[in-house]
């Protein structure tokens, strides 16, 4: 299958990936992101856990174990981080570092969430050439 490259005007130059995971609208897309690729994922053994999971900001916790907090540690909270996690994953996504298929394999290869997660966020961040 062949990709179209589309041009993506409205995407800000990063010169570092402290930029990325502070900005607050990609971020907010970020959590839409995250959302969509939950919701595509085929029909889990335990989906009532993994849901669970995902009430309580498992994004932040994946983004805790795969060191994106690359901000100021004394100001860092879960919301900062889960913010930080999302806007890396919708960034590396925009920016073709990680597909859409990939994001989902990664939540369907792995026993719970944030494992999930957790690849991903590793994934994405290996890829990332800032």
């Amino acid at each position: 299958m062949t990709r179209m490259n589309i041009k993506k005007p409205f995407l800000k130059n990063y010169s570092s990936l402290p930029q990325v995971l502070t900005n607050k609208p990609l971020a907010a897309l970020g959590d839409a992101y995250v959302n969509f690729v939950y919701s595509l994922a085929p029909l889990y053994k335990n989906r009532e856990t993994m849901r669970k999971e995902s009430e309580r900001n498992s994004a932040g916790r994946g983004g805790e174990k795969s060191r994106v907090e690359e901000v100021d540690a004394s100001r860092i909270n879960k919301h900062i981080l889960r913010d930080a996690a999302e806007a890396l994953l919708v960034y590396a996504w925009l920016n073709d570092f990680i597909t859409l298929e990939e994001s989902v394999e990664a939540l369907e290869k792995n026993d719970n969430l944030e494992k999930g997660l957790m690849h991903l966020l590793l994934t994405a961040k290996e890829k990332i050439k800032l």
